[in-house]
């Protein structure tokens, strides 16, 4: 059965190729800063992270899925997440500057975080509607509270903290400055694969069907 990753997350595509799955990759066409602001217009004020990535993991694996519906070929499972890191009260998306990630790891240092992770799987079969399941799942971070600020400069300067949410990551650079995960240590990397697992069952895919 084929499998169609709707994300260029290279952290994602790692995952499910580390679970024996080569998925085909998608771009999804979703504006996610207007659809965040449009989602904050309609309820009054911002969504909690739970429920801002559950939106945008199904916006983007919607759009992927229709896409590939239309084309009348594709048979098999298109995946979509979204990722978010909540510290303190304020929730931190990708920092994009070495700025904002030099700012975010001072206050990270030493101090425990929840990172949230929305997925979207939807079942797609020529000549039939695709059908969608979605589930939340986290997972919290603690930092090592001796990170100088030497290492973090060096951290930021290798570019690797600019373009993931929360601006860390577990499985490469970063790892080394994380004391401590809880929950699906996946969840952390960019997808909990044992929800996508969930899901795909709940569509009447078994995992194992997706191996390549």
């Amino acid at each position: 059965m084929r499998v169609c990753l709707a994300s260029t997350s290279p952290a994602r595509l790692m995952l499910l190729r580390q679970a024996g799955i080569e998925p085909l990759t998608q771009s999804p066409g979703v504006d996610e800063e207007a659809l965040a602001a449009a989602a904050a217009v309609e309820r009054g004020s911002e969504l909690p992270p739970s429920e801002l990535v559950l939106l945008l993991a199904r916006a983007k694996a919607a759009d992927v899925a229709h896409r590939l519906a239309a084309e009348g070929s594709f048979d098999g499972l298109v995946i979509g997440g979204d990722s978010m890191f909540a510290l303190g009260g304020r929730v931190y998306g990708k920092p994009y500057t070495p700025e904002e990630a030099t700012r975010r790891w001072h206050e990270m240092r030493g101090a425990t975080g929840i990172l949230h992770s929305g997925h979207s799987v939807f079942r797609v079969s020529p000549g039939a509607e695709p059908v969608e399941a979605t589930a939340t799942a986290e997972a919290s971070v603690t930092f090592a509270d001796d990170v100088s600020d030497a290492e973090i400069a060096a951290y930021v300067a290798s570019g690797e903290p600019l373009l993931v949410a929360g601006a860390f990551t577990v499985d490469s650079l970063g790892g080394a400055f994380i004391t401590r995960v809880e929950g699906d240590p996946s969840t952390v990397v960019g997808m909990s694969l044992s929800t996508v697992r969930r899901l795909a069952a709940e569509l009447g895919v078994r995992w194992t069907d997706l191996w390549s």
